[in-house]
C-alpha cells in the first residue's frame, strides 16, 4: 500500500516564543495564536499595564504566557534581557512606529524616531534572539511584522516605506547567513489592519476610499487575518521557507 506523506505539524508544544509589541493589536493576536498552538509565550512591550492584561487573558484560556517589559529602541538593554531570558525558538517582532506626512515636510526627529524602532531596534532584536539560538545550537524562526509598504509606495508614507524596505533587506541577508544553522528569517507584510493604532487613518474618508480601491478582496484587514500566517511561519509547516515576505494584503501588491 502507498505510504502517504503527512502534513507537518502546526503545533508549538515545548517551544518558547518571544512576541514584541504584544500588548495590543497585531502583536497580541500573534501571541494568542502561538500560545493556542502550545508555545510558552513571552509577551514584551513598553506598556506594562496593558501587557499584564494581555497575559492574564491568555492564561485565562489555559495557555502559557508571561510578561516582559521591553523597549526595542534601547538596544543594549534589549540584548541583555533576551540573553537572560532566552533562548527563544520563535521571535515575532510586532513593535513599530509610524509618523506619516508629506515627504517635503519630514522632520529630522520624526525620521530618526521611526528608523530607531523600525530598523535599528528590529535589526538588533533579531540579532539578540539569533545569538541565543546560535550559542546552544538550536534551530529557530524569526518573524518581523513588516508591511505591504515594504513593497510599494504610499501617500504620506515615505519614511515608513523606507524603514520597512530596510527590514526586508536585512531579513534576506540574515536568512542567508543563518540558514546553514537552521534559523529561518521571514517577514509578514499586512495591508491596512484595523487596530487602535490605525484608527486615525480609518477616520479619514478619503484615505479609506483609497485603501478600499487598492485591496482586491474589497475589505480592510483585521488582526485575525495575521494569525494563520504567523502560525505557519513559526512552525514546521514552513520548514523550507526563509528569506521571504508573506503578503497578507488582500491583493494590494498584485498589480
Amino acid at each position: 500500500m502507498t505510504s502517504l506523506p503527512r502534513t507537518p505539524s502546526f503545533r508549538l508544544d515545548g517551544k518558547r516564543a518571544l512576541v514584541v509589541g504584544a500588548s495590543s493589536g497585531i502583536g497580541l493576536a500573534c501571541a494568542s495564536a502561538l500560545a493556542e498552538a502550545g508555545a510558552e509565550v513571552c509577551l514584551a512591550a513598553r506598556r506594562e499595564a496593558q501587557l499584564q492584561d494581555a497575559v492574564a487573558a491568555i492564561r485565562a484560556e489555559g495557555w502559557m504566557a508571561h510578561a516582559l517589559a521591553l523597549d526595542v529602541s534601547d538596544v543594549e538593554t534589549t540584548a541583555s534581557v533576551i540573553s537572560q531570558h532566552g533562548p527563544f525558538d520563535v521571535l515575532v517582532n510586532s513593535a513599530g512606529l509610524a509618523r506619516h506626512g508629506a515627504a517635503e515636510a519630514t522632520q529630522l526627529d520624526d525620521f530618526d524616531a521611526v528608523m530607531d524602532v523600525n530598523v535599528r531596534g528590529a535589526y538588533f532584536l533579531c540579532q539578540a534572539v539569533a545569538k541565543g539560538l546560535l550559542a546552544v545550537g538550536k534551530a529557530g524562526s524569526l518573524i518581523s511584522i513588516s508591511s505591504q509598504m515594504a513593497h510599494v509606495g504610499g501617500i504620506d508614507r515615505s519614511v515608513y516605506c523606507a524603514s520597512k524596505f530596510a527590514v526586508e533587506g536585512f531579513t534576506k541577508a540574515m536568512a542567508i547567513e543563518w540558514g546553514p544553522k537552521q534559523i529561518r528569517v521571514n517577514t509578514i507584510c499586512p495591508t491596512f489592519i484595523r487596530t487602535p493604532l490605525t484608527e486615525q487613518t480609518f477616520d479619514q474618508p478619503d484615505r479609506v476610499k483609497w485603501i478600499e480601491e487598492k485591496i482586491k478582496l474589497g475589505r480592510t484587514g483585521v488582526v485575525e487575518d495575521i494569525m494563520g500566517a504567523v502560525l505557519y511561519l513559526a512552525t514546521d509547516a514552513s520548514a523550507l521557507v526563509t528569506g521571504t515576505a508573506m503578503m497578507v494584503d488582500g491583493g494590494w501588491t498584485a498589480d
